[in-house]
């Protein structure tokens, strides 16, 4: 028992003072994972480019215009 309690003090311990050990930890812990992810991703958005069809992005033509065309001005007094 007092073996296993040694092995989890020094365990963290490295985790705790050891950036290296960090990175090493967190990589196979999360690292794998997330690259997963980041080729899934990429698969699926190959698999949406391949598909035929018309596709479209474009912005309507009053995008950059705005709506607003200034108002009415409104005189004010300054109150001390």
């Amino acid at each position: 028992m007092k073996l296993v309690f040694n092995i989890l003090i020094i365990f963290f311990l490295l985790i705790a003072f050891v950036p290296i050990f960090r990175r090493f930890i967190f990589h196979l812990l999360v690292g794998r994972q997330l690259v997963k992810e980041q080729k899934r991703q990429f698969r699926a958005e190959q698999e949406r480019a391949r598909k035929p069809g018309v596709r479209v992005d474009s912005v309507p033509p009053d995008a950059n215009q705005s709506r607003f065309k200034g108002g009415e001005y409104v005189d004010y007094e300054d109150i001390k």
